[in-house]
Formats: structure tokens, sequence, C-alpha cells
């Protein structure tokens, strides 16, 4: 028997109960629908994570003191003094995958403007965190190393921190504002950076001179955090392995001893998150397949109540010249139409409520076309798999039983 004709006798077979077909599809189209969705929202929260940590400098490259215990009592990071100005002249000497570095320290507090007040970071840097960072200025200029070694009272600020400090807007350079009753003079305005991986806003800051923070505010000569950019985004393993081996040889340390640093690129960070979002993408995924499961064994169920339902059309068909093998596929062909129809109906719902979850509640989402692909294979094989012992059951019954059944 041709096969156009058995997909003709199968679809007027799964015609005849529209609602007994869909009731049997709804198990495959929502776990269609919703592997779709998840797997969108678990891509698009990765291209969101990656896209984030580049903005921050996709070479960069952190360095922090390491937290000690002493006496039975941890030692905060922020407390530790283990970074100065030593290792920064050992970096920037002869460095063979390093382009740029910049010591930072940083506080808390209230900056000022005549009656506005603003709770913020002010960070001690050098002119090649910029560089670093990837960030550009909006407005002004930036300080120079020049400024550096004054430890003057000049400033880059953040957007989060101009809305706050000057609500008419208009041109702010060359305005004064306060820290720690501190005056700092502005040159320049940061462009937007936005959140980062972490829903901190990185543009609620203030840039200004490392020695600026150090000696007027801070009064100490360590550094808090060192960032450094490697030459490329190839090289950041090789940067990463010398600015430990540096530092290592700056602190006197010995093969034995433990480093009182650590050493962090953005790939790793990147593959941390990354990570993290595939391990709950994978699991909502599979819990999503499950309804995939109870969707075959619905087809299943129905197919052997088909099979009843019809044994004296199937002993009809045997007598006139059917072989068993044209049974076989006709009920094969029945299970895959149920189970393809109620995939390209999953997909379609899925990529609906995708594109709802983006436009309403604004999460990054990325529809993969894989997916479609794997969604629509996988009901292929479902409805093989769970339409196939059914049909084999139909292309064996004897003709003469199947004629008198009732």
């Amino acid at each position: 028997m041709k096969i156009a004709n058995l997909l003709n006798i199968a679809w007027r077979a799964i015609s005849r109960n529209k609602m007994r077909t869909f009731l049997t599809m709804l198990g495959i189209i929502i776990g269609v629908a919703a592997v779709i969705a998840m797997i969108a929202i678990g891509e698009g929260s990765k291209q969101s994570i990656e896209s984030q940590i580049k903005t921050m400098g996709s070479n960069m490259i952190m360095v922090r003191p390491t937290s000690n215990v002493e006496g039975g009592v941890r030692i905060d990071n922020s407390s530790v003094q283990s970074l100065d100005e030593a290792d920064i002249v050992a970096l920037k000497k002869n460095p063979q995958y390093i382009n740029a570095i910049s010591p930072v320290v940083s506080m808390k507090g209230q900056v000022i403007n005549g009656t506005y007040n603003w709770s913020t970071t002010i960070q001690g840097v050098t002119p090649d965190f910029l560089f670093i960072r990837s960030w550009k200025l909006k407005e002004g200029v930036a300080f120079t190393n020049q400024d550096v070694k004054a430890a003057a009272k000049v400033c880059l600020v953040g957007l989060t921190v101009v809305s706050n400090l000057f609500p008419d807007g208009g041109d702010i350079t060359g305005k004064s504002i306060r820290f720690k009753n501190i005056p700092f003079k502005i040159i320049g305005v940061l462009s937007k950076k936005g959140d980062n991986s972490f829903g901190q806003d990185q543009d609620d800051i203030i840039l200004t001179p490392v020695t600026t923070v150090q000696k007027r505010i801070l009064a100490t000569t360590y550094y808090q955090n060192i960032y450094a950019s490697a030459i490329d985004e190839k090289s950041t393993s090789n940067a990463s392995s010398e600015v430990e081996k540096v530092l290592r040889k700056s602190h006197r340390l010995k093969e034995t001893d433990e480093n009182d640093f650590t050493v962090r690129t953005q790939t790793e960070l990147v593959n941390m998150l990354t990570s993290t979002s595939s391990i709950l993408t994978i699991l909502l995924t599979v819990i999503a397949g499950i309804s995939l499961v109870v969707g075959g064994i619905g087809i299943m169920n129905i197919m052997y109540v088909s099979v009843t339902e019809r044994t004296k059309e199937i002993g009809l068909r045997m007598a006139i010249g059917a072989r068993g093998l044209d049974i076989l596929i006709q009920f094969l062909i029945e299970a895959i139409l149920i189970s393809i129809t109620g995939g390209i109906i999953g997909v379609v719902i899925g990529i609906s409520a995708t594109k709802l979850v983006t436009y309403f509640m604004n999460w990054p989402t990325l529809i993969s076309f894989s997916s479609i692909y794997i969604s629509f294979l996988v009901c292929f094989v479902t409805g093989v798999f769970f339409g196939y012992y059914p049909a084999l059951k139909a292309s064996k019954l004897d003709p003469i039983e199947a004629l008198r059944f009732e």
C-alpha cells in the first residue's frame, strides 16, 4: 500500500475523535513548549552574563588579598594588607602578557552637592583603569598620572551619581562635590555601564586618583585590589600566570607557601556563572521533558484503545490483501502524526511564551533553532517508540479472529 494512502487513512482515523486526539497531544504540547521556553531562557541568561562581563573588560585580571585565619578569627579581605606599590612596580617591570595595570582602593560614603546628597562608592584608581575596564567618558577629560602623583582632588562621576546630585541636568564638568568633607572637582562624566552580572549598578561610582583616596580618606599605603589587562583575550591565562609568578616573587613566598592573594580572570567568572546557569537550564529542561514521556505514554495508551476499537476494520483490511507490515506502518503513522502535530503546536506555544516572558518580565531570552530541531526529533522518536507496540499488536492480529471481534 502506498505511503500517501496510509497517510490519508491515518489522518482520517485520528480526525474522527478530535477531542480525544487533542487530549492525547496535550502532554507532547506542554513538554515541547516547556523545553523550548526553558532552553531559550537559559541561553538568554548565559548570553546576557557574557555580554555584561565583557562590558567590564574581557581581558581583565583581578588580584585581591587573601583572607587568613589568625587565632581562630577570620580576617576580612578588606583588612588584609598584602598589596602595595612594590607589587605595581614589579608587575610593570618588563611585562610579557600584561599591557595595563591599575591599583584600586575604595570606600563607601555620602557625597554632597548643595542640598542634594547620595550614598555611593568612591574608588581610587590610575588612568589605566578606564582602559582595563573598557570605560569611555561621556563628557570631560580623564585625570592624568600627574594628578595621581599630586593626589589631586579631581574626580570622574558615574551617571547614577549625576542623576542624584544634579537632577536639574546641564553641564556639570568644573563643578565641585564633597565626600567626607573633602571637595572634589568634577572633570568628567563616565559613559553608561548599567548593572553587572550580580545586579550591582556600575554607574553608581566616583573615580578619583588612587593616591587621593589613600592619603586624604583612608590614610593607608596599601591597595585593596589590583586590576590588570592582558594584551588580548587569548593571552589572559598566560597573563594570569605571569601576575601570580611576579607577585609570589615580590612577596618573597617560598615554594611551599600558599599565595597571600588571589588572581581571577573574566574567563573564570564567565565559566562559573554560565556553568551555574547551564546546570539550572538542564535541570528545568529535564523536568519539562518529563511531559514528553507522559505524552508518549498517552499516545501508547490511546493507540492500544484505537487498535481494540478498530479490530474488525483491521481484519477486513487483512482479508482484502493488506499485509501485516501495512497495518504496522498505518498505526505507526497515526502515532507519529499525533506526536508531530503536538510538537508543531508546542513549538508555536513555546516561542510565543518566550516572547511574552521577554516582553512582560524583561528577562533575556534566546530562542535556539537547535532546540526546535531536537524537539521535532524527540516527537518523531516518541511517536515511533510509543506507537510501535500497539502497531505491532495490530499487525499480528489473526484476520479471522479480528472479523469475529465484537
